[in-house]
């Protein structure tokens, strides 16, 4: 019987949970492709990635370590451009960002959204295309659009009143006539399944369409000489396994799209419906397949255009988890483990919450196994915890593992590889881990882990 978060008190200790734990997995040494990066499995035990044995890796550049599938993110990369032939991917940078994926980027051809002057910083460094770049952002500063402007991005995502205000000045200033789209708030929130076309515009993000602000953030832009108003943004949501809440977004848009040709005599060749596409962590989750997603967003932006009488505009797309979190794997030590009489066993690794926050920030599930070795022990109800000064520093709440689980093992997280390193901190001191990449056996570092000089440079 698994235990979770209760009120304190004096009898907190007693009470029961309202959930009970997962069942045990049939094989605890099962590699699940729908979970785990394409070129995953066991050898001699051992899981392996890339070719590449983690006990290797390990040994070589120590835990915790981030793991990434090369040829699994480049393959989805592909897989992205092929299933959108004819609009635009803009890879979502913040779900991880470094030199080597902005590489990849511009090798498979795709697009990349930055949301802050240090992304653009990193893509910019290694010569990506300054027009294939759209920047986001809700509070941009003066810097960043300076920035923006004078590398000339692709795209700039106006958020506010004030930005079109601050963008418009910089650009008259500096002579530049920048391509600008409105994130707009469509009143769709989607979560997974579900989506909610209420309360969403109580949120820091776009211009509200219905109260609105969208429309005359058009105005305020078509009235300004410096900016090219070309086309209408919609984010709804993250984790997102059908393309309901899109149809919706969508036909919402379309309408502002026919007032702004019948009050402006203008009609915008473009529409971005954002990213959030959902990929698998646990036995069960369902993960959309691209091409459904493309043929259903092309369907869908079809038929609301036509349906209100616009010209089909140019479809833009922006997947971040969908490419590179299943190709990535955090590789811990096993510590100490301390069996809870009756409740479960707490397994400490060399890691935690300062290299992958999502449990403690939203209760994240994810899953793993016993790396090292296969194992035929019987299945032990676990809780994968970090070593951070935090009871809620959980890494895996709950899972299943060998029951002759040892220090010294090695326990591999799957489906890492988005918004972990990218949400990585020093809380506690510890050095951000390496990031190395594996393919056809051979690993290379593309982010070098940190040391203690690294977290002590730069204090007098």
């Amino acid at each position: 019987m698994s235990r979770f978060a209760h009120p304190a008190g004096d009898r907190h200790a007693e009470m029961l949970p309202h959930e009970r734990p997962p069942l045990a997995p049939a094989d605890l040494n099962r590699i699940n492709p729908a979970i785990w990066p394409r070129t995953s499995g066991r050898t001699e035990g051992a899981l392996t990635i890339g070719g590449v044995d983690v006990r290797d890796l390990a040994r070589d550049h120590g835990t915790p370590l981030f793991v990434l599938d090369e040829d699994d993110v480049r393959s989805r990369m592909r897989d992205y451009a092929t299933a959108f032939a004819g609009s635009e991917v803009h890879y979502a940078g913040k779900a991880f960002l470094c030199k080597e994926i902005v590489r990849w980027l511009d090798e498979e051809g795709l697009g990349l959204d930055v949301a802050s002057g240090g992304e653009l910083a990193v893509a910019l460094s290694v010569g990506f295309p300054a027009e294939r770049i759209t920047l986001h952002g809700n509070n941009k500063s003066v810097a960043e659009l300076t920035r923006a402007l004078q590398a000339g991005v692709g795209h700039i995502v106006v958020d506010s009143f004030e930005e079109i205000a601050r963008l418009g000045h910089l650009a008259d200033a500096q002579g530049k006539r920048p391509k600008v789209m409105i994130r707009v708030t469509t009143g769709v929130e989607a979560h997974t399944h579900e989506f909610i076309a209420t309360a969403h515009d109580d949120q820091k993000f776009g211009l509200s369409l219905n109260s609105g602000a969208a429309a005359e953030a058009v105005h305020r832009i078509l009235a300004m000489p410096s900016l090219e108003l070309v086309g209408l943004h919609s984010h709804i949501g993250s984790q997102i396994v059908d393309t309901a809440g899109f149809e919706v977004a969508a036909r919402r848009l379309a309408t502002l799209l026919v007032q702004i040709k019948e009050e402006h005599g203008v009609v915008l060749p473009e529409l971005d419906l954002g990213g959030g596409y959902g990929i698998a962590y646990v036995d069960g989750d369902e993960a959309p397949g691209v091409k459904h997603i493309a043929d259903g967003l092309r369907e869908i932006v079809t038929k609301v255009c036509t349906d209100a009488g616009l010209p089909v505009p140019r479809l833009t797309v922006e997947p971040g988890r969908a490419i590179v979190g299943p190709g990535g794997v955090t590789l811990y030590e096993v510590g100490t483990v301390k069996d809870v009489e009756g409740l479960r066993t707490y397994v400490s690794v060399d890691g935690g919450m300062s290299d992958n926050l999502r449990t403690a920030l939203y209760g994240a599930e994810y899953t793993t196994v016993l790396a090292s070795r296969e194992s035929p022990a019987e299945p032990m109800l676990s809780r994968v915890v970090g070593k951070h000064c935090e009871s809620g520093d959980i890494v895996v709440r709950d899972c299943f593992l060998p029951a002759d689980l040892a220090p010294g093992d090695l326990v591999a997280v799957a489906a890492t590889g988005a918004y972990c390193r990218s949400l990585a901190s020093n809380y506690n001191y510890l050095p951000r881990p390496a990031v190395v990449a594996v393919r056809d056996g051979r690993p290379r570092v593309i982010v070098r882990g940190e040391t203690e000089d690294d977290l002590l440079r730069g204090q007098l």
